[in-house]
């Protein structure tokens, strides 16, 4: 295999975190025997027919580390179930779960539970806060579960509540803040714990659209400083492709595709995510990387263009150029590595919109 690029990052030999193999959750009457015994290839219809639903079909997919994984699809498509599959708030009916390489399904109670207070943070729609504690208290809340003692476990929850961006708040009430402002609780409530992996579900979706996206920008910010490991789900295929390193789009239970937004924006995989990239300007997801090919015809003296550019960021580039091939190099801020040519007659026709 070769070297695989995530949006900026360089996922050469990246772990897995997340690992999931022939993934199924079935909802029904002992759906464990109705597994073993159903045909091969047995469409969701078909399931559906027999008096099961199909939360989670038969899905392979990894997480690795530091990437944001946005799972996404309409409602009813299996995301949510998906991913509550991964930390077992969901047993699963068929297939295997491992997290940085253990078997979930195999773990005690005890074990799961420590697991999920250790290493994983929970964000939902519903900021879910306690309306009689101050914003310090409930961010502090976990820690007060893990017994962790108070001076640390306020010392804790002030670094947090700084890094969202609310000092100064730190004795109102829930009541007194804004729903974004809310929102930002419970997400510095989950980084208290400093979680290596992070499920968000829908956090943004009860927010208006001006306050929504001043959330992502801040997720966007938060991600850039923390790292996490995040699978993070959504409906929003607007707000998939500004967050993800990867989009996973679900359909009745099943992954349709999984890939970089700029490679599902130009190649979708099925008509069903064909729909969803109809309507999107693709010269401002699609990034020169995703043009940048092997060819004897780059000229690595010129001019090159960043890696992480789109190519609507490249338009006044792209007028000017005469080359038929533009260098694409990647930079850590001090070194520079080309890693291929971007035709510039293809950038052309993203930009202008051409089939």
């Amino acid at each position: 295999m070769g070297r695989v690029i995530f949006f900026g990052k360089d996922m050469t030999g990246a772990s897995s975190v997340i690992s999931c193999r022939n993934v199924w959750k079935l909802f029904g009457n002992n759906p464990e025997k109705y597994l073993e015994s159903m045909p091969k290839n047995h469409s969701y219809e078909d399931i559906s027919s027999d008096g099961y639903i199909a939360g989670v079909k038969d899905v392979t997919l990894e997480v690795n580390r530091g990437e944001m994984l946005v799972i996404m699809g309409l409602s009813g498509s299996g995301k949510s179930t998906l991913v509550r599959c991964f930390s077992r708030l969901h047993d699963i009916t068929g297939g295997s779960v491992t997290v940085e390489g253990q078997d979930i399904m195999a773990l005690s109670e005890k074990e799961l539970i420590e697991l999920r207070r250790s290493k994983m943070g929970m964000v939902f729609q519903s900021f879910g806060l306690l309306p009689h504690r101050t914003i310090l208290d409930n961010v502090a809340f976990p820690l007060e579960m893990r017994g962790q003692d108070k001076h640390a476990r306020r010392e804790r929850a002030l670094e947090v509540i700084k890094l969202v961006g609310l000092e100064g708040r730190e004795e109102y009430f829930p009541r007194e803040l804004s729903g974004g402002q809310q929102q930002r609780v419970g997400i510095a409530r989950s980084l208290a714990i400093e979680p290596d992996i992070w499920f968000l579900d829908e956090p943004f979706s009860a927010l208006d659209p001006l306050i929504r996206r001043e959330m992502q920008d801040e997720f966007l910010r938060l991600q850039d400083i923390l790292g996490k490991t995040i699978a993070f789900i959504t409906h929003d295929f607007d707000e998939a492709l500004r967050l993800a390193d990867r989009i996973a789009i679900m359909k009745n239970g099943a992954i349709e595709q999984c890939d970089t937004p700029d490679r599902i924006v130009l190649n979708p995989a099925t008509e069903y995510v064909a729909k969803f990239t109809r309507e999107v300007e693709k010269s401002k997801v699609v990034k020169a990387r995703a043009l940048a090919r092997t060819s004897k015809k780059t000229d690595s003296s010129g001019n090159p263009v960043l890696a992480n550019t789109t190519i609507k960021e490249l338009a006044h580039l792209l007028m000017g150029d005469v080359r038929e091939i533009i260098p694409v190099v990647e930079t850590d801020g001090r070194n520079q590595k080309l890693i291929g040519g971007m035709d510039r007659k293809e950038a052309l026709e993203i930009l202008f919109g051409s089939d």
